[in-house]
């Protein structure tokens, strides 16, 4: 069966490559991170298909052919929570615009892609006072697209709270099979938040509620991630584990006496805030232990960089959480290389898209559109990652 083909846009290492599968072929990635570009080349050969450089550069005569899908994970910042509320007039999530500009320049050239499926935060819905999504919409309806969105937990599918929405568009001309769409929102895909946006939005003539199953249940916890001897971090000595634990509140200290009760091994995920806590610190840790870590971000300044706790009864262990559990927790095979710096490593996988949850939109709802259905076997992305 021949290959699916497609554009890989902010393409970073390659993640919604290897969550695509061997069912599909990249004819043209960009990115412009020259070491994320390196880590694409490692991981996916040197088919002279990545181009590193500004979207603003590229010119459709280097996208050979008609894309069956256009992927985009544009650049989150001004649009997420932490950023400075820029939205897409930011200057990160502002390249949304001259994406689009590609795509409004092959459909000229009667190349418009069938499909386009972008990623992004969740405050996409809310930025702007919802104004950024309506805007978002309104390009694939002034493009001649009937369009969707899902907001899809990575919790779903690895030990990961990782939320994020998916806007799914199809050329008006291509036939969709019935069963892929719904008469209204549906759970757990189509959230509260998401509801909210669409309905913010003026013209929703174009609007679809896509129809996906539910995935079945994850099986797998933070636990079963963990190395036990990482290569690429340390595990704390005695007294600053006894200093980070020191630095809880006390909700979160009680948190940690009933892990050591729970009569087995205990796995949770630590961040460190900076607002004050009810005992007047500046600097406090938070733990949770509910077999889910939290949502990886890239680690600017160090403040978002995960700590573990290990708990086995009394003895208690921490550390960073290493760069290879990072990259398990986006779904990522052992055999994906990883860059060596930590910083950077764990910035690529803070940065990306988590994997199963690519196959999972594709095995469901972008095949399906592209007119194929391939087997787990030939769609799996172990099979991609050399």
């Amino acid at each position: 069966m021949p290959k699916l083909k497609f554009y890989e846009f902010f393409a970073g290492a390659g993640m919604a490559r290897a969550g695509l599968g061997v069912g599909w072929q990249c004819v043209f990635a960009n990115d412009f991170d020259r070491k994320k570009g390196l880590t694409y080349q490692h991981n996916w050969g040197l088919g002279g298909e990545l181009e590193i450089g500004d979207i603003r550069k590229v010119t459709i005569d280097k996208l050979p052919g008609t894309a069956d899908l256009v992927w985009g994970s544009f650049p989150c910042q001004d649009l997420s929570l932490a950023g400075g509320g820029a939205g897409l007039k930011g200057e990160r999530s502002g390249t949304f615009y001259p994406f689009w500009d590609i795509i409004n320049t092959l459909k000229r050239d009667n190349r418009a892609p069938r499909v386009i499926a972008l990623e992004n935060v969740n405050g996409t819905l809310t930025s702007h006072g919802g104004k950024d999504f309506a805007a978002i919409c309104q390009t694939f309806h002034d493009a001649g697209y009937l369009y969707g969105a899902l907001v899809i937990d990575a919790a779903l599918f690895v030990p990961q709270s990782r939320p994020r929405l998916f806007v799914v568009g199809v050329r008006k001309d291509i036939k969709i099979d019935p069963a892929l769409t719904s008469p209204g929102p549906t759970t757990p895909f189509h959230t509260r938040g998401l509801r909210n946006a669409v309905e913010k939005v003026e013209d929703i003539s174009s609007w679809i509620w896509w129809n996906l199953p539910t995935p079945p249940m994850r099986t797998q916890t933070f636990a079963d991630i963990i190395e036990e001897a990482p290569s690429s971090v340390e595990w704390h000595t005695q007294a600053e584990t006894a200093k980070l634990l020191d630095s809880m509140s006390l909700i979160n200290r009680a948190k940690v006496d009933a892990a050591r009760r729970a009569g087995r091994r205990m796995v949770g995920g630590i961040y460190k805030r900076t607002r004050e806590d009810a005992e007047g610190r500046g600097v406090r840790a938070e733990v949770r232990f509910d077999d889910v870590a939290g949502c990886l971000r890239t680690p600017a300044g160090g403040s978002s960089r995960q700590t573990i706790i290990v708990v086995d009864g009394n003895v208690v262990r921490s550390r960073l959480i290493s760069t290879r559990e990072t990259a398990r927790l986006m779904g990522l095979p052992d055999s994906y290389h990883l860059p060596k710096a930590y910083n950077e490593a764990y910035h690529l996988t803070g940065d990306g898209v988590a994997v199963p949850v690519v196959r999972f939109l594709a095995h469901h709802l972008l095949e399906p559109l592209a007119g194929v259905a391939f087997s787990s076997d030939e769609s799996s992305e172990e099979n991609r990652v050399a």
